[in-house]
C-alpha cells in the first residue's frame, strides 16, 4: 500500500501547469469551475508570449521554467501539458520535488518511460493521475454501465472509428508535432483516448495486429493505421484511424455487438448515441436521450468531471480513477501496436510478465 501525504481539507488545492499550448485552456477552464476547492497558482512555457498569455488569463504567476516553478510556487500538483516526449522527465522532477502529477494523454511514448514514471511517483511517494476525460463523457459512461451490468452477454465483436483531419498546418504549427521522439502519430496522439476504451469497456487484450502509413502528411510518424484486436474474453474487434479525413472531422465512434445488444455511440467524439437496444430493459435506457450532446470539439466536455475527482482525491474523499497504472494499460496496446506495424506480426499482451 502506498503512502501518501494527508488529505487537504483545509484550504484550496493548489495547481500549477506546465504547457500552455491548446489543450491547457480546457484545464483552465476546468480548475475555474472548481474555484471554491482549487486555484491556480502558477504557469510555465518557454514561449514567452504564450506564458504571458496564459498568466494574463488565469491570473497565476509565470515561471520561464518547470525548474523555477517547483522552486518559486507553493502548487501541490503539477499539470503536465507539454509535448507528449516530455511528460517522462518532468513527472521525476516534479515527482522528486514533492508534488502530484497530473499529466495529458499520452503519459508517455515509450512502454519504459511509463514505467519510470510510475516507479518515480511511488519512490516520492505522491500521486501520478493520467487525463483521460472522455470516460467522463454521458455517452461513454452509460456505455461503460451497461458493460458492467453485462447487459450485452457475452461481447463478439467491437469496432472503433476515427476518421479526423489534421493538416498540414497542423503539423508545421510546432516542430515537436508529427515527430517520434516528441509527439507519436494518429494512434498515440489523436486517438489515444479512443485506445483507452480498448481496455476500459472491453477489457484486457491478448493480442493484436495492426498496419499504420504516412499516406499524405510530411511527418515522421503515421497519419493513417488499422488495428485488428483479440480481447481475452473471446471478443474480436478492430480499430480504424486517419487524419486525412476531407474535408473536416467526419467521425469518432466505437460499437458493440454482443450476444444480447448492440450498440453504437458515434458523431464527431462519441458524442451521439445512435443506436442503444438490449434483449431486457434496464433504467437507464430513459437516460439514452439525454446522453447526447452536440459539440465542435473533439476534446469533449470531460476535463471538469475529471478534475472533482482529482481534487476529491487529494481530499481524501475519492479514490483516483485514472491513476498512472490505469494509464499503463492504454500505452501498452499502443507500444504494441507500433511494435506489430514495425516487425510485421502479431503481438502477444502482457508485454512483459
Amino acid at each position: 500500500m502506498r503512502n501518501f501525504p494527508p488529505a487537504i481539507l483545509d484550504r484550496k488545492i493548489r495547481f500549477a501547469l506546465v504547457g500552455c499550448g491548446r489543450i491547457a485552456t480546457n484545464h483552465f477552464g476546468a480548475i475555474a469551475q472548481h474555484s471554491d476547492r482549487c486555484e491556480l497558482v502558477g504557469v510555465c512555457d518557454i514561449d514567452r508570449g504564450r506564458l504571458a498569455e496564459a498568466a494574463s488569463i488565469t491570473g497565476s504567476t509565470a515561471f520561464p521554467t518547470l525548474a523555477a516553478m517547483l522552486a518559486g510556487c507553493d502548487a501541490d500538483a503539477v499539470i503536465v501539458c507539454t509535448p507528449s516526449g516530455l511528460h517522462a522527465e518532468q513527472t521525476v522532477q516534479i515527482a522528486a520535488a514533492g508534488r502530484h502529477v497530473i499529466t495529458e494523454k499520452p503519459m508517455a511514448t515509450r512502454w519504459e518511460d511509463g514505467k519510470r514514471m510510475v516507479s518515480a511517483c511511488d519512490s516520492a511517494g505522491v500521486r501520478l493521475f493520467v487525463v483521460k476525460q472522455n470516460r467522463r463523457n454521458a455517452t461513454l459512461q452509460l456505455l461503460k454501465r451497461a458493460v458492467e451490468k453485462r447487459r450485452f452477454g457475452r461481447i463478439y465483436m467491437v469496432n472503433l472509428n476515427v476518421f479526423w483531419t489534421r493538416p498540414d498546418a497542423y503539423y508545421n504549427s510546432a516542430r515537436w508535432r508529427g515527430t517520434w521522439e516528441y509527439d507519436g502519430g494518429a494512434f498515440m496522439n489523436q486517438a489515444s483516448h479512443y485506445v483507452d476504451l480498448i481496455d476500459w469497456l472491453i477489457g484486457p487484450v491478448e493480442s493484436l495486429q495492426a498496419y499504420t502509413a504516412t499516406l499524405a502528411r510530411d511527418i515522421e510518424v503515421e497519419d493513417t493505421g488499422v488495428l485488428s484486436i483479440r480481447w481475452r474474453n473471446g471478443a474480436l474487434g478492430s480499430m480504424n484511424v486517419t487524419m486525412l479525413t476531407y474535408p473536416r472531422n467526419l467521425e469518432g465512434s466505437i460499437t458493440i455487438l454482443g450476444e444480447h445488444g448492440s450498440v453504437r455511440i458515434g458523431g464527431v467524439a462519441v458524442n451521439e448515441v445512435q443506436q442503444w437496444e438490449f434483449a431486457k430493459p434496464d433504467a437507464d435506457d430513459d437516460k439514452v436521450d439525454q446522453a447526447s450532446y452536440q459539440t465542435n470539439s473533439v476534446y469533449g466536455f470531460g476535463h471538469p468531471l475529471y478534475y472533482d475527482n482529482v481534487i476529491a482525491t487529494l481530499r481524501g474523499q475519492a479514490e483516483a480513477e485514472t491513476d498512472g497504472r490505469e494509464g499503463l494499460k492504454s500505452l501498452e496496446v499502443l507500444v504494441a501496436a507500433y511494435m506489430s506495424a514495425r516487425d510485421g506480426k502479431r503481438v502477444a499482451l502482457p508485454l512483459e510478465y
